[in-house]
C-alpha cells in the first residue's frame, strides 16, 4: 500500500484511446479571457450560441457576437460600475443567450462570476449574497421578484436584469414576452432599482472607445480566482468552492482529451439541456465545446422532455449531456423513441449514476453510446471518464489524463484492489479550497488529496466503481441535496415536533428526499400541508417526494436522531 505523499500507479493509462495523451502538461491558455477572445478569432462566423424555446422559437449568436458582446459587459463592470479586480458578480439565469455573454464578460473583467440556480427561493438566494457578497447581481426577470426578499438578509448593492428572449429577433421576441406577461403571468414587475441587460452592453459598448480591454486580465494567471461554485460540499455545508483559472482550464483540456477521438473541431452541434449554472454544463458544455468551435443548442428548461423535441428537429444534434433522469426520459418519450436524431454520434452522463439499464436502452434506441464520468464540484467538475472503446458498464470509468485517484480508509491509508474505500483524488483540477472556510478546506484537501465522501472500489485495471455515499446528501436528478437543510426548513413549521430527512431509492429521479415527522401534540398537520409549507422555502427538487408521520425516531444515547437506522428500513421495504 502507498502513502498518501507517494505517487500511486496509473494501471488505467494502458486504456486511453490511441492518442490521448497521460499527462497535460501546461493549460491550452494562460486564463479563460484569453481563450475566448482566441477561439472567438478562429470561429468568428461560426454560429456559437442558439436559444431554442420549446415551440422552435430563438436566436443565435456567433462566435464574433459573443467576443463584441461580453467585451461590452466587461466594460461596463470596469469603466461604468467601477468593479475592481476580483469583485464578485452573481448570475442566476437559466440557458439563455445572455449567460455565456455574462460569464465571459466577467472573466474578461478580472471579476469573479458566482453562478446562482435561478430556482432558488429568496432564503437561499439571500444566503448566498450573504457569503459571496457580489458587487452585481444578474438576475433573469422571471425570477427578480424574490429579490426584495433576498436583499433583507443582505443587499447586493447592483442589479441587472435580463430576459429569455435577449437577442431574439424582435417579432419573436415581442410575441414571446406577452404572452411571459399576460398569458402565463411568469414574469412580474421588477421593484427594486436595476439596469436592464441591454442597457448596460450599451453603456459598456458607449465606454469601450477609452478602454484598455486587454489591461483588465494583465494580471490573472492559472492560480487567479474565476468562479465560486455553491456547493453543499463533501460535509452537507452550504459554501463556494474556489475554482480558479487553471482549475476550469485544466478540466476542460482532461475532459476533451479523453473525448477528443469522436469529436471534430467546428463541427459539433451540442445539446445543451442541463443548466449552465451546473458545474458540469458550466465547464465541459459552456467551456469545452466553446474551446471546440462547436454550434451549443441551449435549452432554458427541459421538463417536460417535449421542450426538446423541436431542438431535435430543427438542429443536427451530434452530442449531448445530461444525468441519467434525462436519458431514461427520453428513452420512453415516444416523439424521440420513434425518430431518434440520425445525426447523434455520442452522449455523456454524469451528476448521478447512469443505469445500466438507461445506457442500454439508449443504445438500442440511437444506436450511439453514452459514456459515463464522474466528478464533484470541487473537481471544476471531472475526475474520471469510461473511454471510448472500453466501457465497462456500472463504473465511473478510469481518472482522467493528470489525474490520480485511490480508495482510502479511515486513515487515510490505501485499501487492497476490490475493496472498498473513500475514494480521493488529485490533479490540477481540484479546487482551491472553500471561499472563506479554511477549516472546511482542510478536512476536504488533504496532502493535496481531494476527499469525495463517496465509497468506491478499484479493480485491477484502473476502473472505478461507486458503492456508496459516505455523507448523508441525496442525489435528485443530479442535484445535491442536502438533509440538515430540509430539516431546518421543515422545523419551522409550527407543528413540527421533530424531523428526520433521507433519500429513497426513485426510479424517476435515482433519489427522492423522504421526511419523517413527529406532529407537536394536538395538531393534525397532513402531509400536503409540509409540502406546502417546504415549497415556500425550497427550491422544488429539495421539496420532500414523501412525508411520513411516526411518534418518535430513532435516537442514539446521547439523542442524536439515526438517520441511518430509517435508511435501512427504507432499503428493506425496497428490497422486499
Amino acid at each position: 500500500m502507498t502513502s498518501m505523499t507517494e505517487t500511486p500507479s496509473r494501471p488505467w493509462t494502458k486504456f486511453y484511446p490511441v492518442g490521448v495523451r497521460h499527462t497535460i502538461d501546461e493549460a491550452p491558455h494562460p486564463n479563460l479571457a484569453a481563450m475566448v477572445r482566441s477561439v472567438a478569432r478562429t470561429y468568428a462566423d461560426k454560429p456559437a450560441f442558439t436559444l431554442c424555446l420549446p415551440n422552435g422559437m430563438g436566436g443565435t449568436l456567433t462566435y464574433a457576437e459573443i467576443d463584441r458582446w461580453s467585451d461590452a459587459f466587461a466594460v461596463y463592470l470596469r469603466e461604468v460600475l467601477k468593479l475592481k479586480p476580483g469583485a464578485r458578480v452573481a448570475l442566476q439565469t437559466p440557458n439563455a443567450l445572455a449567460f455565456p455573454i455574462v460569464a465571459y464578460g466577467v472573466f474578461k473583467a478580472g471579476c469573479v462570476l458566482i453562478n446562482i440556480n435561478p430556482l432558488y427561493t429568496a432564503e437561499e438566494m439571500g444566503k448566498v449574497f450573504a457569503d459571496g457578497e457580489p458587487d452585481l447581481v444578474v438576475v433573469i426577470d422571471m425570477f427578480a421578484a424574490n429579490l426584495p426578499a433576498a436583499f433583507a438578509i443582505h443587499k447586493v448593492p447592483n442589479v441587472v436584469v435580463t430576459r429569455i428572449t435577449e437577442f431574439m429577433p424582435w417579432l419573436q421576441g415581442t410575441l414571446v414576452g406577452l404572452v411571459q406577461k399576460y398569458k402565463d403571468k411568469s414574469v412580474k414587475p421588477v421593484t427594486v432599482p436595476h439596469t436592464t441587460f441591454q442597457a448596460a452592453l450599451a453603456a459598456g459598448s458607449a465606454a469601450k472607445g477609452s478602454a484598455n480591454i486587454a489591461a483588465y486580465t494583465e494580471g490573472a494567471g492559472l492560480d487567479t480566482l474565476a468562479v465560486l461554485q455553491y456547493t453543499g460540499g463533501t460535509t452537507g455545508v452550504s459554501k463556494g468552492a474556489m475554482l480558479t483559472h487553471g482549475n476550469l482550464l485544466m478540466n476542460m483540456a482532461q475532459s476533451l482529451e479523453m473525448v477528443a477521438s469522436n469529436l471534430e473541431k467546428g463541427k459539433e452541434t451540442i445539446l445543451t439541456a442541463l443548466p449552465l449554472y451546473h458545474i458540469f454544463a458550466f465547464t465541459v458544455n459552456m467551456l469545452g465545446f466553446w474551446y471546440l468551435g462547436a454550434h451549443n443548442i441551449l435549452i432554458p428548461n427541459p421538463r417536460p422532455l417535449t421542450n426538446l423535441q423541436k431542438a431535435f428537429e430543427k438542429f443536427p444534434i451530434t452530442t449531448l449531456t445530461g444525468v441519467n433522469t434525462l436519458f431514461n426520459g427520453l428513452n420512453n418519450e415516444p416523439w424521440f423513441r420513434d425518430n431518434p436524431p440520425k445525426t447523434l454520434k455520442t452522449s455523456s452522463a454524469g451528476g448521478m449514476a447512469l443505469q445500466d439499464a438507461v445506457a442500454k436502452r439508449w443504445q438500442e434506441v440511437t444506436r450511439t453510446p453514452v459514456i459515463e464520468g464522474y466528478g464533484l464540484t470541487e473537481s471544476s467538475p471531472v475526475l474520471s471518464f469510461n473511454p471510448f472503446g472500453n466501457v465497462r458498464e456500472g463504473t465511473i470509468g478510469i481518472p482522467v489524463p493528470s489525474t490520480d485517484i485511490k480508495c482510502v480508509d479511515d486513515e487515510g491509508k490505501e485499501v487492497a484492489l476490490g475493496q472498498p474505500g473513500e475514494l480521493v483524488a488529485r490533479g490540477p483540477q481540484i479546487m482551491a479550497g472553500y471561499w472563506k472556510k479554511p477549516e472546511e478546506t482542510a478536512k476536504t484537501v488533504r496532502d493535496g488529496w481531494l476527499y469525495t465522501g463517496d465509497i468506491a472500489i478499484q479493480d485491477e485495471d484502473g476502473f472505478f466503481r461507486i458503492v456508496d455515499r459516505k455523507k448523508d446528501m441525496v442525489l435528485v436528478s443530479g442535484f445535491n441535496v442536502f438533509p440538515n437543510e430540509v430539516e431546518d426548513a421543515l422545523a419551522k413549521h409550527p407543528a413540527v415536533l421533530e424531523v428526520a430527512v433521507i433519500g429513497v431509492p426513485d426510479g424517476a429521479s435515482g433519489e427522492a428526499v423522504k421526511a419523517f415527522v413527529v406532529r407537536k401534540p394536538d395538531t393534525d398537520v397532513t402531509a400536503d400541508d409540509i409540502r406546502t409549507f417546504a415549497r415556500e422555502q425550497l427550491t422544488a427538487y429539495k421539496v420532500p417526494k414523501t412525508v411520513e408521520f411516526r411518534t418518535e425516531l430513532p435516537k442514539s444515547n446521547v439523542g442524536k436522531i439515526l438517520r441511518k437506522d430509517l435508511r435501512a428500513e427504507e432499503l428493506a421495504k425496497t428490497a422486499r
